[in-house]
């Protein structure tokens, strides 16, 4: 597999081409509204707009009646509703930038083991400690795929290949599927982590409550912060270590600020609702094609764009199999499958 062409970033002067990022950040902005909207509505049972906007403001001692909807829409429907955006922002970010970091184009944190690294963390202080609320065992999901982010890329700078981005994909997939024994060998020995398998392999953004997703979004805001600031000196990156070098970028300074922001995304999307596969490497490839290389628009597209599909895919769930429903990230994995598939295919038809 090649890495990613390498090009340089559009000249700061181009306005038609800013007007157009611009545009088309503004039309996935209104896209996400209206999915959110639509979120809300729509579920086993289904709520009409008037509904909708009375069980999020309205006073229920006015109208008993609205006790119900109130109930359904502030802790179902909106609970999930932000988590969704939040895990999807999350991933997209994170694939684009560990696509980025690694100049690897099917690089994405459920390939690279960090999502395997929390699921194994998580269960096995279930199993170990007993643990059961969500905000006890966040942090252990975060040591996890830290320990697994710092693995696969160990393992990848040692030996001939050292830097390779195929080396870097493989040591990712062997860690992976280490990491993935191991989860499954420690679940079947407890029933508890066996119930917490379940849910880690499904990957859902249902069930889960504020008390949760408040903290897993203050991890994720230092992991944006941390992300935006390495944009600039990314850019250079991607034009070549020595290039970047000679233009004054701190080459181990930059990545270890990107792999601890990559951390920290895809640890606590990864802590909130399980591991949700080939979501980032996605949306990244979209925001690439939509913006070109320059990742100081092509980060915040593949935000946006993860926080869309992943919502949208939630919303695909709850209504295929009524009234049942279709975890998020099986729908992510049906799309993101074939998607992975293609990219392998045109890789070799072009290298042919």
């Amino acid at each position: 597999m090649r890495a990613i062409a390498v090009e340089r970033p559009a000249p700061a002067g181009s306005t038609h081409l800013r007007r157009r990022r611009v545009a088309g950040m503004g039309v996935l902005a209104a896209t996400l509204v209206a999915a959110v909207a639509v979120s809300l509505a729509v579920g086993a049972r289904a709520l009409t707009p008037a509904e909708v906007w009375h069980g999020l403001f309205a006073d229920p001692d006015t109208d008993q009646r609205l006790t119900e909807i109130r109930l359904i829409v502030q802790t179902v429907r909106l609970p999930r509703t932000v988590l969704a955006l939040v895990a999807g922002l999350a991933l997209g970010v994170g694939g684009a930038l560990i696509q980025g970091y690694t100049r690897n184009p099917i690089a994405d944190t459920g390939l690279l083991g960090v999502n395997a690294g929390a699921s194994f963390a998580v269960v096995s202080v279930i199993a170990v400690l007993g643990l059961s609320n969500p905000f006890q065992y966040v942090w252990f999901a975060f040591l996890g795929a830290a320990v697994a982010g710092v693995l696969v890329f160990g393992l990848a700078s040692i030996g001939r290949g050292a830097g390779n981005p195929l080396t870097l994909a493989l040591a990712g997939q062997g860690v992976t599927v280490f990491l993935a024994a191991m989860t499954t060998a420690v679940a079947l020995s407890d029933q508890k982590s066996l119930n917490a398998l379940r849910f880690w392999n499904a990957g859902s953004v249902a069930g889960v409550g504020f008390d949760v997703i408040w903290p897993v979004t203050a991890f994720i805001a230092a992991g944006l912060v941390l992300a935006l600031v390495t944009l600039p000196a990314l850019n250079l990156l991607n034009l070549g270590d020595d290039v970047a070098r000679g233009l004054g970028v701190n080459l181990a300074a930059s990545r270890t600020i990107g792999i601890v922001s990559i951390t920290l995304l895809a640890g606590a999307a990864t802590a909130a609702c399980g591991p949700i596969a080939f979501l980032g490497l996605m949306v990244a490839h979209v925001a690439r094609y939509l913006t070109g290389p320059d990742y100081r628009w092509l980060v915040p597209y593949a935000g946006l764009l993860g926080a869309g599909v992943l919502l949208v895919c939630d919303i695909v769930g709850r209504l295929v199999v009524r009234p049942g429903e279709l975890d998020a990230g099986v729908v992510v994995a049906l799309l993101g499958a074939p998607f992975f598939a293609v990219l392998v295919w045109r890789g070799k038809f072009r290298s042919a």
